[in-house]
């Protein structure tokens, strides 16, 4: 468990249920949480929190979820109905953690969007808030902005794009690091240092990838929908990585390693294609 700035925790591993179809989220769900696995991360925009929400009535343990608002339902009014409809597709009263999935600088909105979020944990509808993809200056200017610091900030980060100015920010505020794509969406699986290491401990790449997000205090949302996958990573506490590892995964990371979307610009297609779709009315 990690601590949160709130007083809260929340569990080091996650399942990340992107890209997993609705019609089979309630079946990932509950064999990931028979798995071990007690944190479950969706987003209004992956299409399957029903499926995920399904599952987790069935569940027979205790467990954590998380979901993100849609860029296009960003502003407090639109925030706080689009909430109510997460939380109605998951099935709970309650939602551990809600994100702003993207800063969308250009909507001019987020900041609006994050009273909304304050307000829901005051509420006592979200025990913890944070946001998603947010640079330094949205970071700060949020935090300038209503004086409340979030939780955490879930970003791209793995080896290839380690990300190592903003986790200084992070720790500057004591906000915790989130990893989406913790395994570089299967790149870091194949590099040979990281395949020497997983040889030499005897365990498979994803392994030594996510044992080392633990270790640098990360909590690390790996995919996937192959039930001997999501059990394998979860099995991450019978070893550990030495000082020299650490080195040579350090030394993975590119100026050019991001595989996602560049946050400062994220966003602006959407925007421009509903501006043009106004105008185009009048």
């Amino acid at each position: 468990m990690v601590l949160l700035n709130d007083g809260r925790a929340l569990p080091q591993l996650g399942l990340g249920v992107w890209q997993i179809d609705n019609a089979i989220a309630p079946d990932i769900v509950i064999s990931a949480i028979d798995a071990g696995y007690r944190l479950i991360d969706t987003a209004a925009g992956y299409g399957n929190e029903n499926g995920v929400g399904t599952g987790l009535r069935r569940a027979r343990n205790k467990f954590y979820i998380t979901t993100k608002l849609r860029n296009e339902d960003q502003g407090y009014d639109r925030t706080m109905r689009a909430f109510d409809a997460s939380a109605a597709r998951l099935q709970v009263d309650v939602v551990d953690l809600y994100l702003i999935h993207w800063p969308c600088p250009q909507q001019r909105a987020y900041i609006e969007t994050w009273r909304a979020l304050v307000e829901l944990q005051k509420q006592g509808r979200v025990r913890s808030i944070g946001v998603s993809n947010f640079m330094a200056d949205h970071l700060e200017r949020i935090v300038y902005e209503t004086g409340v610091v979030p939780a955490v900030n879930q970003v791209e980060l793995h080896p290839a794009f380690q990300q190592r100015a903003l986790r200084k920010i992070h720790e500057r505020y004591g906000i915790v690091t989130q990893a989406w794509s913790p395994l570089g969406q299967g790149a870091a699986l194949t590099n040979p240092r990281i395949l020497a290491i997983a040889e030499r401990c005897g365990r498979s790449p994803a392994q030594i990838v996510l044992r080392w997000h633990l270790e640098n205090g990360t909590i690390a949302i790996p995919k996937s929908a192959n039930a001997a996958r999501v059990a394998e990573n979860i099995d991450l506490f019978g070893f550990e990585l030495t000082s020299d590892d650490h080195a040579v995964i350090s030394r993975l990371d590119r100026p050019d390693g991001r595989i996602g979307p560049d946050p400062a610009a994220y966003g602006r297609i959407g925007l421009i294609r509903r501006m043009t779709r106004r105008l185009s009315r009048i």
